[in-house]
């Protein structure tokens, strides 16, 4: 046992090699493999009442295994011999009835990663759960301190998760390493009668020594919900919209996913055959940093076990490259760019603004906190979301708004983009300030 694992890297690497070489023995031309294991505990408390107290502890072997151009997969929480070898003769037996594809198979074996890291994300918060509930009540209590307004909880909550993993391929490819990832999160509701709103708010890190005091995540939380008191409908108009930061992540994930291997070989996004193509203002710049230390989404080596490397994504606002797996790759006729399992840590270039310069910027037009549903066709494009936010009068916040829905293009909202600012906010693969598009239409009453 190690750092509360069940399992060493050592056990893991063994378990792995074990499944190769039983691959091997039973037919196998090939066999890729993934072996982990994550434990954790989460509390959440309402109306500082403990409502909570969970516990995981979770497993999984997954192997893929060859037969030429054949492949087969399977999985297993078992560990014990028996299993294994049960998952590898299913994983074949897959195969054998499965029909060739031609770009099926392992990378290139110069592809690979031979280089091991430290990345610092390993970071174990051995928090007991009695010291957990502390900081999820003393969370909520800042949150009911900050005004009478504050008249119920959807709680808060705390979170320590910590895993580790061994990846491995029958050419010569092994690696792993530990990660770990927790949260402190509230969720308040504000107001009374027909006038009640809700809002909450998180931080995230790997090292648990690099949270803010619990309870400014309560009083923050409290205050946008207070913010949103008195809310309206705006009259159906086209305007400027500025995306805050945290909803800006997703702007950015919906261009990922158009520019992603799945989604270009089976031509379902409106971004096919972009490459080398002006999709933002020459000002946008995004950057993919694979080994950023403590970085969300930091690996030596993607999913297929290719090595990963820095790059730019979109240069002068032209697209330089996609987001494609070694399969991906072989089905458009290109070179895996090591995003197998997506994409890792993506850097848009902040501008000289914070939220308030972007206001400014802006001067009237819709501010955007919220949104609501899915409403994103990636074949065309087109873009429909319910939202809630603010509405923006010279600059300044003048009074909340909701019960609208916004609508644009994809395309025309991200060649629309006006201006990007630097209040990033660091929670998952993604890293990018506000975001001001141009115009887009507002839907209300």
């Amino acid at each position: 046992m190690s750092q509360g694992f069940a399992h060493s890297q050592a056990a893991l690497r063994a378990l792995a090699q074990t499944v190769l070489d039983h691959a091997a023995s039973k037919g196998a031309t090939a066999c890729e493999v993934d072996v982990s294991e994550g434990f954790g505990q989460s509390v959440s408390v309402r109306r500082q009442e403990v409502e909570t107290i969970e516990y995981n502890r979770d497993k999984g072997l997954g192997v893929s295994v060859y037969i030429g151009q054949r492949r087969g997969h399977a999985s297993s929480s078992d560990f014990s011999p028996a299993a294994v070898r049960a998952s590898v003769e299913a994983a074949l037996s897959i195969a054998r009835f499965t029909a060739e594809d031609d770009c099926a198979g392992l990378p290139e074996a110069r592809l690979l990663a031979t280089k091991t890291m430290d990345l610092d994300l390993f970071h174990p918060w051995d928090i007991s759960v009695e010291a957990a509930i502390d900081i999820a009540r003393r969370c909520e209590q800042a949150a009911f301190d900050v005004s009478p307004m504050i008249r119920n909880s959807e709680g808060a909550s705390v979170s320590a998760q910590t895993s580790h993993f061994v990846s491995a391929n029958s050419l010569g490819f092994m690696g792993g390493f530990a990660t770990s990832r927790h949260y402190v999160s509230c969720s308040v509701i504000a107001g009374e009668g027909d006038d009640m709103q809700r809002d909450d708010w998180y931080v995230s890190q790997r090292d648990a020594r690099k949270f803010p005091d619990a309870a400014t995540v309560g009083d923050y939380a409290a205050r946008r919900a207070l913010s949103r008191l008195g809310a309206r409908k705006l009259k159906t108009r086209k305007c400027p919209v500025i995306f805050e930061a945290p909803l800006a992540t997703g702007l950015i994930g919906s261009f990922v996913h158009a520019i992603s291997g799945g989604a270009l070989y089976r031509k379902t996004s409106f971004l096919v055959d972009s490459l080398g193509k002006q999709l933002f203002p020459d000002f946008v710049r995004i950057s993919e940093r694979p080994h950023i230390r403590g970085g969300f989404a930091s690996s030596p080596f993607d999913d297929d076990g290719v090595a990963t490397h820095d790059r730019e994504v979109v240069k002068d606002g032209v697209l330089q490259g996609y987001f494609l797996s070694t399969y991906s790759a072989r089905k458009l006729g290109l070179r895996t760019t090591g995003n197998a399992g997506g994409a890792h840590n993506l850097l848009v270039q902040p501008g000289r603004h914070d939220l308030k310069g972007l206001l400014r910027e802006m001067g009237s037009g819709l501010l955007v906190t919220e949104l609501l549903g899915q409403g994103v066709n990636y074949v065309t494009g087109d873009y429909s979301r319910g939202a809630a936010g603010y509405w923006v009068e010279k600059g300044e916040i003048a009074y909340p708004v909701e019960e609208i829905t916004i609508a644009g293009n994809l395309r025309e909202m991200l060649r629309g983009i006006a201006a990007i600012g630097n209040d990033i906010e660091v929670r998952g693969s993604k890293q990018v300030g506000s975001i001001l598009v141009e115009r887009m239409t507002i839907a209300g009453s």
